[in-house]
């Protein structure tokens, strides 16, 4: 069955970096592209990163450009999000997902940015 299990999320001081994996399994990772999104406490579901298939071609939210990084590993059917200069409104669960989407989430990483 598909899985995409995500972790490296933690309790980071506002400035510091991050950097969040996920696990995907059950389909062809390698054929889809994958994207990160978050979810911040009382707000709705919003997409921050897209990478294609090959991971030639990336997106970002406005929000993040030029402090995130979405890279991908077929080989290892792992997503990556690498997060610099993390400010407290990066505070959410962040999850990954494929593109197009699946209907079942998986559990998500928590990222706190706090001093």
């Amino acid at each position: 069955q598909v899985q995409l299990v995500e972790s490296g999320g933690g309790l980071v001081q506002p400035g510091g970096s991050l950097r969040l994996s996920c696990a995907a399994s059950g389909f062809m990772f390698s054929q889809y592209a994958m994207s990160w999104y978050r979810q911040a406490p009382a707000k709705e579901r919003e997409l921050v990163a897209f990478t294609s298939a090959s991971g030639g071609w990336t997106n970002y939210d406005d929000s993040v450009k030029g402090r995130f990084t979405i890279t991908r590993d077929n080989a290892e059917n792992t997503v990556y999000l690498f997060m610099d200069s993390l400010k407290p409104e990066d505070t959410a669960v962040y999850f990954c997902q494929r593109y197009p989407p699946f209907d079942s989430w998986g559990q998500g990483t928590q990222v706190t940015v706090a001093s």
